[in-house]
């Protein structure tokens, strides 16, 4: 069978298209910033979302504490991962003012979030995420955690699956930066 070159040109000149896309998209992704603001270094995007027990929460109201927002899903494997994690790093700094909140990004209804965050032992508030929010913190990668120092400041952010030391070293400087930790000092 004689392959017609031009066919291979295109095929050839496609893949490296959709290369040079991924590449610009991840390194776009990796970067501390957004193309609709920089994120990183600025005080975190307010919103309010309703818990699963159908309060509101505001996250300025847990200005003071450091916080650890994380965006999930229920069929998210790496979130599974994660997520014992941070039951642990609850309990763990919870006392010292730290607090962790998910963001449900998910089709599922309100009653299945709150099915599987029972299973899975969730001893911090979920809230049922909206596409506005997700867009203000660029959201496109599953899971997706920042880290909020005391004075609501964004100071870093994870995109997918890291190491628990990862999320220890952040938490550490997120309790250690802000006006309310020099009010205490």
């Amino acid at each position: 069978m004689k392959r017609n070159p031009l066919i291979l040109f295109f095929i050839a000149a496609v893949v490296a298209a959709m290369l040079f896309a991924g590449i610009r998209i991840a390194r776009n992704n990796r970067a501390n910033g957004s193309a609709k603001g920089q994120l990183i270094g600025n005080v975190a995007p307010n919103f309010v979302l309703q818990t699963l027990d159908g309060k509101n929460l505001k996250l300025s109201d847990l200005r003071g504490k450091a916080v650890l927002l994380n965006f999930w899903a229920t069929y998210c494997g790496p979130c599974k991962i994660e997520m014992p994690w941070f039951v642990e790093l609850q309990k763990e700094y919870g006392p010292q003012g730290f607090q962790i909140v998910g963001v449900a990004n998910d089709d599922a209804s309100a009653e299945d979030i709150a099915k599987f965050a029972k299973e899975m032992g969730i001893n911090y508030p979920i809230l049922i995420g909206k596409d506005s929010v997700s867009d203000r913190y660029n959201v496109s990668v599953l899971p997706t955690t920042f880290f909020l120092d005391r004075d609501g400041k964004l100071i870093a952010r994870e995109f997918g699956l890291v190491s628990r030391s990862v999320f220890v070293d952040h938490i550490k400087k997120a309790m250690s930066q802000g006006q309310a930790v020099q009010a205490q000092k």
